[in-house]
């Protein structure tokens, strides 16, 4: 058998893997609830009415934003699109779907984190979140560990 020959059954077999690993996670918890409050969220006419409401102030910020704070309306204008987008975030369908996005980004980021650390503890894997855990630098933990 030649090397390409068997990288092609290496490759075919790891496909094989991953679409077993997709099948379970499709049919876990986390995709069930993420899949039912997404549902609720298409649904509810109270999002659909808040999200319009947040779309016209946060329309109305962002012409103000193109001046910059200096613009006369600019802090009120951000504030209602605050206000407006808390509103959204009150609605009990918006924030179990929320939740139930993270929980299932959560669970992806483990198994990605799983998988890229059974190869070598130096592969990086991105993450959605805004604040990121461990060090600052890039050279793969060759460094001192003194950056950060």
């Amino acid at each position: 058998m030649s090397i390409m020959e068997q990288r092609t059954i290496d490759m075919s077999s790891l496909l094989m893997e991953a679409y077993q690993i997709g099948d379970l996670i499709n049919a876990s918890q986390e995709v069930r609830a993420y899949l039912q409050w997404k549902q609720a969220v298409d649904r509810s006419p109270a999002v659909r009415e808040q999200v319009k409401a947040f779309e016209k102030k946060k329309e109305l910020f962002e012409e103000c934003q193109r001046f910059g704070r200096f613009h006369p309306e600019y802090h009120r204008a951000m504030e209602e699109m605050k206000e407006a987008q808390l509103e959204l975030d009150a609605i009990e369908e918006v924030r179990e779907f929320k939740l139930a996005e993270k929980a299932l980004d959560d669970l992806l980021h483990e198994v990605s984190t799983t998988i890229a650390h059974a190869v070598s503890a130096s592969v990086k894997v991105p993450s959605n979140d805004p604040l990121p855990k461990g060090g600052g630098c890039s050279t793969g933990g060759g460094c001192s560990g003194n950056c950060g």
